[in-house]
């Protein structure tokens, strides 16, 4: 699955550099953390370096299946040289450990 911006929201309102967002998505945390997967060009996004991600994945559809993984990741780097191949990519760190999620059953 691609980014899909729709479920990407700003949850504290603040700057770039300063603002905490949330991501619903199919797609494994590990796989949103890959380079090129976040990209302000392609993906009309204003990421700047300091600003977290939290990404919430889904076994099936979003919001309505079961939460498989959360994952905390902060923005270490964007590209934003516009002649480089990679232009707009944003760089992901994981920190806060994250991983499984369990229902407690």
């Amino acid at each position: 699955m691609a980014f899909n911006s729709a479920n990407f929201l700003n949850e504290n309102g603040m700057p770039p550099g300063f603002a905490k967002y949330i991501y619903h998505t199919t797609d494994a945390g590990d796989v949103v953390e890959d380079a090129g997967y976040l990209n302000n060009k392609d993906d009309e996004l204003n990421l700047a370096k300091g600003d977290r991600v939290t990404s919430v994945t889904w076994n099936s559809a979003v919001l309505t299946g079961t939460i498989n993984e959360v994952k905390e990741f902060i923005v270490t780097n964007v590209i934003s040289n516009d002649a480089a191949n990679d232009a707009g990519n944003v760089n992901l760190a994981e920190y806060l450990g994250g991983g499984a999620v369990s229902s407690g059953d």
